[in-house]
C-alpha cells in the first residue's frame, strides 16, 4: 500500500456515501442538506498543503456539494456523472496524471470501474461488498465518519510528509 501511496498526486472523492454518510435530508421548502465531516475537510487540506490536489466525482448533482467544494478550494468537482470513467478521463485529460498518480476513494458500484483503474483505490467501511471486494484499502471508519480522512493520513506518510505535519500543530 506504501508504495502505491507515495506517488499519489490527486486523490478523487465521490460524495455520497464516501464524504457524507449517504443521508439526504430535505426540509420542508424541498431545500437539500447533507452533513459532512470536519476531519475529512481537515485531511482535504493537509493534503493540498503539501501538493496533493483533491477532486470529486459524484453521480447526483447538489449546490451543497459545490459550496462544500467551494469551501475545502475544490476546482475539480464532476457532479451528475453517471459515467464516472467518462469524467475520470477528463481529469486525466486535464490534470496531465497517469493513472498510478491517481487515487480515488468510492462505496457503490458506480464506483467500481475507476477504482480498477486508477493506482491507489480506497472504500469506507460500509461500501457495498462489491466494491470493498476491489479495493486496495477499506477505511475503519464509515462513509462521511472520517472514512476520507484516514486515506489522506494514509497518503501523507507515505510521502513522508506526516513529520512535518506533526509539527506544523506542535503535536
Amino acid at each position: 500500500m506504501h508504495n502505491k501511496l507515495k506517488n499519489i498526486r490527486l486523490l478523487l472523492l465521490d460524495v455520497d456515501g464516501v464524504m457524507t454518510d449517504g443521508g439526504i435530508i430535505y426540509d420542508a421548502n424541498g431545500l437539500e442538506s447533507k452533513r459532512f465531516n470536519v476531519k475529512d475537510g481537515h485531511g482535504i487540506k493537509m493534503l493540498q498543503r503539501f501538493g496533493v490536489e483533491v477532486g470529486i466525482i459524484t453521480g447526483r448533482t447538489s449546490i451543497v456539494v459545490d459550496n462544500r467544494a467551494r469551501e475545502l478550494g475544490i476546482s475539480l468537482v464532476y457532479q451528475g456523472s453517471l459515467k464516472k470513467m467518462e469524467s475520470y478521463e477528463e481529469v486525466k485529460a486535464k490534470t496531465g496524471l497517469e493513472d498510478e498518480q491517481i487515487a480515488y476513494m468510492g462505496d457503490d458500484i458506480i464506483d467500481v470501474p475507476v477504482l480498477r483503474r486508477v493506482g491507489f483505490s480506497a472504500a469506507p467501511l460500509d461500501g457495498l461488498s462489491e466494491v470493498l471486494g476491489v479495493v486496495d484499502f477499506v477505511a475503519t471508519r464509515a462513509g462521511g465518519c472520517g472514512a476520507v480522512r484516514e486515506v489522506c493520513d494514509h497518503i501523507l506518510k507515505a510521502r513522508g510528509a506526516w513529520d512535518e505535519v506533526v509539527a506544523r500543530y506542535e503535536l
